[in-house]
């Protein structure tokens, strides 16, 4: 089944608005990134930057760029604590960052304000991500979406998206998966503006942020 029925000239615009639009936010944005990427070195060692892996169009797997929030051995901690890895199973792959002992001081206030996603730009440039599409899942998610994944996965992720704008971890599965996969099939350019004017609002009341 087709499942991206959108014309070419809708989806050559959409490309073309990601890049001018990362492009004009990375430059506007780039000394409160280069303060952000130096605050998040000096408060715990470790690179600035985490690239986790999530799903993307196509199924293909690419580095969802992040500064860092967590202490460098995050992993670790997850797979060798069994009360950690029950939080993050059950609450859907994450852990809310007061109970997560592996998230920094800085990368608490950086959750809670969405700004370790701004590297995300860089993920759009590179068309990995749009700057509107379903949020990146991470490979053990898919299941959620059962035979309807490459429905999902038809689109690029987005850097924000209906269910971003909608609540994020207060809307959880199955709901999440109607939510992401109506936008797939509906998604216009003027639906995209729309859900671009809401971020900053959801942002800023920080609903569901973690």
């Amino acid at each position: 089944m087709r499942v991206d029925e959108h014309g070419v000239v809708q989806r050559a615009l959409k490309r073309g608005i990601d890049v001018l639009g990362a492009s004009l936010m990375l430059c506007i944005l780039s000394p409160i990134l280069l303060a952000i990427a130096a605050a998040v070195r000096i408060d715990s060692s470790g690179p600035a930057l985490f690239a986790h892996k999530r799903l993307g169009r196509n199924r293909r797997v690419f580095g969802c760029l992040k500064f860092r929030s967590m202490h460098a051995d995050a992993e670790r901690h997850l797979e060798d604590d069994d009360l950690l890895r029950e939080h993050y199973l059950r609450n859907h792959f994450k852990v809310p960052a007061h109970l997560d002992r592996r998230v920094t001081r800085l990368g608490r206030l950086l959750r809670k304000t969405s700004l370790d996603e701004l590297p995300q730009l860089w993920n759009v440039l590179l068309g990995h991500m749009s700057l509107v599409g379903p949020r990146p899942i991470v490979l053990d998610e898919g299941k959620h979406y059962g035979n309807r994944l490459d429905e999902l996965l038809a689109v690029r992720p987005g850097l924000t998206g209906a269910w971003a704008v909608q609540g994020r971890s207060r809307v959880g599965y199955p709901k999440r998966v109607e939510i992401e996969l109506r936008y797939v099939h509906a998604w216009t350019l003027a639906s995209d503006l729309l859900i671009l004017l809401r971020t900053p609002a959801a942002v800023l009341s920080r609903r569901g942020a973690e």
